[in-house]
């Protein structure tokens, strides 16, 4: 959905960094923030199966940025959840890929980025087709339903 980004021959993922590096093709910014849509119950489960970036097995990744249409910024709040989780199930449905999966969110809507969120997953190459199944199971939901752009980037090294 919508158009590439421009060919890079390589990923730089830079903690705390607030620009780009000389020379680069292209740069997405974010912040890990608070949790928009997961209630207490939920945040404790993802936490406690929920492994750590940068494992030695984790030779692959996913960089998916996603943009959202306007109409799922002018639902209030509780819709957006309804949609995330009632119907969507997407916590439930990410949760039997865990700890296989490890992954980050971050926010980028509220810097005046093109996307909202950088969704970035590491997991072993013998994970990458559970991986898989579970990006087209939640491409199948009604969240998605409000999601104008993405782009799926990935990277092994």
């Amino acid at each position: 959905m919508g158009a590439p980004l421009p060919t890079a021959e390589r990923l730089a993922v830079l903690e705390g960094a607030r620009a780009a590096p000389p020379g680069a093709t292209w740069a997405l910014l974010g912040v890990v923030g608070h949790e928009r849509y997961v209630e207490a119950r939920e945040h404790k489960e993802l936490a406690a199966r929920s492994p750590s970036l940068g494992r030695p097995e984790a030779a692959r990744a996913a960089l998916i940025p996603i943009r959202k249409s306007e109409a799922w910024w002018a639902l209030p709040q509780e819709e957006r959840r309804a949609i995330f989780e009632e119907r969507s199930r997407h916590i439930a449905t990410s949760l039997k890929y865990l700890p296989a999966v490890a992954r980050r969110l971050h926010h980028s809507r509220d810097l005046g980025e093109p996307f909202d969120f950088l969704t970035w997953f590491e997991f072993a190459p013998v994970d990458e087709a559970g991986f898989d199944e579970l990006v087209a199971m939640l491409r199948a939901t009604d969240e998605w339903g409000f999601v104008e752009r993405e782009v799926d980037i990935r990277l092994e090294r």
